[in-house]
């Protein structure tokens, strides 16, 4: 399921960037994030791009829907739209994930504690992974484009959490699930669907393609 879209974004959910590097105004691509996976995905593609980390609240912008596609738009946005506003002639990429567990939305853990208790939530479940990109330009935004992935855990054990959690570097602990697909995760899981791109964070087949168009990037 994808969607793309051009959307409009209320003043309200600006925020300034934690802190401002001296790029030049013009910077051509801008990854508006602090993902280590988002920079690694865009950057084996030869992409050449500078890295701004945002500060938006991320709980505050969450609390505002009960919708998962829509929490990830409007967090991604913003990201998008805080940096832009910085460099306006430069094209600005902002993502979000967020984990939709039926009605429940699983954000970043952020500790080992919480990592242990979303995994004992998803453990023998099918769960949502809901992705979206956003490109900002003129401090708004000019993209978008969103994925959902579904993912089903294979039952855990106490004891197989306890081990997962203590194997796993302090990375994942970022990640709505705590969990990387691409590592040590994937161990955890008896079935995927969705975009691989998407799953790891980013939709980069379409965000690609969107700055083909536009000549951000050659063809």
């Amino acid at each position: 399921m994808v969607a793309d879209k051009h959307p409009g974004y209320p003043e309200d959910n600006l925020h300034k960037s934690a802190r401002h590097n001296p790029l030049a105004d013009d910077a051509r691509l801008i990854l508006a994030s602090g993902s280590p996976t988002r920079a690694r995905l865009l950057r084996a593609t030869g992409v050449d791009f500078a890295v701004e980390v945002p500060t938006v609240d991320e709980p505050a912008l969450r609390a505002r829907t009960t919708d998962g596609a829509e929490a990830a738009s409007i967090i991604g946005t913003a990201k998008a739209v805080a940096i832009s506003v910085q460099y306006p002639s430069a094209w600005i990429i902002g993502s979000d994930q967020v984990l939709a567990l039926g009605a429940t939305l699983l954000g970043k853990p952020g500790n080992r504690a919480a990592a242990r208790q979303q995994l004992a939530q998803l453990s023998g479940r099918t769960h949502q992974l809901l992705t979206s990109v956003t490109v900002a330009r003129g401090g708004k935004p000019v993209w978008q484009h969103a994925e959902v992935a579904e993912l089903t855990m294979r039952p855990l054990s106490g004891a197989a959490i306890e081990r997962y959690v203590g194997m796993v570097g302090e990375e994942v602990l970022g990640s709505p699930g705590a969990y990387h697909l691409e590592g040590l995760g994937a161990s955890l899981f008896e079935a995927v669907q969705g975009d691989y791109f998407s799953i790891l964070g980013l939709p980069l087949l379409p965000l690609l393609g969107y700055l083909r168009a536009q000549g951000v990037i050659p063809e």
